[in-house]
């Protein structure tokens, strides 16, 4: 198989999947005061150290990679994704890719957005052709 989306977009777009699924929306410290298990020794809210605010630039990102990539490549991501995530075998390469291009543009972006766990799934379906993000975009 040969892609038709450059390697280095995908995994860009993994990259920042990754950082989108790791981001933790910090707690409002006024929600749930009385739950005594967030208190601290002094009856403090106790912080979290993996809090930290949400990064909508990250989402923004992946939003405006995937709307660069033309109709083909879109539904190409998608198949990938459906390959990682077990929906379809690699063996059913032109059943995936097919199902993702009779979609609408806008319902492959908005199943794509949505995916739980996007980057292992893309990382999974490109592994399965035996593709890898390892050394791209590294600097020595």
């Amino acid at each position: 198989m040969e892609l038709l989306t450059p390697l280095e977009t995908l995994c860009r777009l993994i990259l920042r999947a990754r950082e989108l699924e790791a981001q933790v929306p910090a707690q409002d410290p006024d929600d749930d005061a009385d739950n005594v298990d967030d208190l601290d020794d002094e009856g403090d809210q106790a912080l979290s150290t993996l809090e930290d605010e949400l990064n909508s630039g990250v989402e923004e990102e992946i939003q405006a990679t995937l709307d660069d990539l033309a109709d083909d490549q879109l539904a190409e991501t998608l198949a990938l994704a459906w390959v990682g995530r077990g929906t379809y075998d690699a063996s059913e390469w032109d059943d995936a890719f097919a199902e993702a291009s009779e979609l609408d543009p806008d319902e492959r972006l908005d199943e794509l957005l949505d995916m739980p766990l996007l980057a292992g799934h893309l990382e999974a379906g490109l592994a399965a052709f035996d593709f890898s993000c390892d050394g791209i975009g590294q600097t020595d």
